[in-house]
């Protein structure tokens, strides 16, 4: 049994936040699950923006097979000069939320680097499975660099971000982007990525019934966007990234994950397998931390260590010279 593997303890400053989360996020979550996790409550981008001088604009675009999706577009209110573009694919395991979940981090940087920040209400699995949503991303990648005049950000300082499902979806569109010949991207940050649909390493045994995201949650959430597709040799690397058996090509890649979640050993691999190719990637684990403890746990010293990591990474990747 999976809960009978050894496994590395929660960091007792997470621990302690654990119950107050139960109920409230995605464990042992099952297909009949999901829509109560699809209709918690979380912070709309008006909320997350407060008084801050932050204007979000909203445009329709064409996504997967013509369809309409939206995106958001994010800069400052007094926004002239261009500057960096941030691409954001949301989370939610790729079957919930939209594309204001988790949005403080693209806020925080409109604000310090005068970015300009574009998220996308890519489709959701099991209703639009894939490659619905991966292509959504992908067509909402190529609005952004081709907008990028109008939308006033330089087109060689675009970095796309994702985290979680939107960290597999981030790394499913740069591979789509670089067998596609483009758009360029300066760079690449994937905080606890999914990208295995298979479930077999280490990681995803030692972690179910506990935690944020645990292996039942990601085996519901892949047979969401996959079908009986799952696990099968019929999965494509866009989809599923951990499935790539060619990583070069990649922009300049962070990873992180958590050391006590499903997705440890993937990340691990993820970022081995770009080093093997000999692509430029920055990988943290951070010991004992559960799936998203950055988001949920911020004031935690160890989500403060993880975030400055992210900024200083962030900062180093703007301060490159481009072409």
């Amino acid at each position: 049994m999976t809960h009978d593997l050894p496994r590395p303890p929660f960091n007792p400053e997470l621990a302690a936040v654990l119950p107050a989360l139960d109920g409230r996020v995605p464990v042992g979550m099952t297909a009949d699950r999901l829509q109560y996790y699809r209709n918690l409550p979380f912070p709309s981008v008006e909320e997350q923006i407060g008084d801050r001088p932050v204007r979000c604009t909203h445009h329709a675009i064409t996504g997967y097979s013509g369809a309409r999706i939206e995106v958001s577009v994010l800069s400052r209110v007094d926004h002239e000069t261009p500057g960096p573009g941030i691409y954001h694919l949301h989370g939610g395991g790729m079957v919930m939320g939209d594309r204001f979940a988790a949005a403080g981090p693209l806020i925080d940087w409109v604000l310090k680097h005068d970015a300009v920040a574009v998220t996308v209400e890519y489709r959701l699995a099991p209703e639009h499975p894939d490659p619905v949503p991966v292509e959504d991303c992908y067509a909402g990648l190529r609005w952004t660099a081709a907008n990028a005049e109008a939308l006033r950000f330089a087109p060689d300082r675009l970095v796309m971000f994702g985290g979680s499902g939107g960290g597999g979806l981030a790394a499913g569109t740069a591979l789509l982007a670089r067998d596609r010949g483009g758009p360029a991207l300066l760079g690449l940050l994937l905080q606890c990525p999914m990208i295995d649909d298979r479930n077999e390493t280490v990681s995803s045994r030692q972690y179910d019934g506990t935690g944020v995201w645990d292996r039942t949650s990601n085996v519901t959430a892949w047979t969401a966007v996959l079908g009986n597709r799952r696990g099968t040799a019929a999965v494509s690397p866009y989809a599923a990234p951990a499935r790539a058996t060619d990583l070069s090509g990649l922009p300049p890649t962070f990873i992180d994950v958590g050391a006590a979640e499903v997705f440890r050993d993937e990340a691990v691999a993820f970022a081995s397998a770009i080093w093997a190719a000999g692509g430029d990637a920055e990988l943290h684990t951070w010991g004992g931390a559960f799936h998203g403890f950055y988001d949920l746990a911020p004031e935690s010293a160890l989500a403060q260590a993880c975030l400055a990591a992210r900024e200083s990474w962030l900062e180093r990747l703007l301060a490159r010279p481009t072409s």
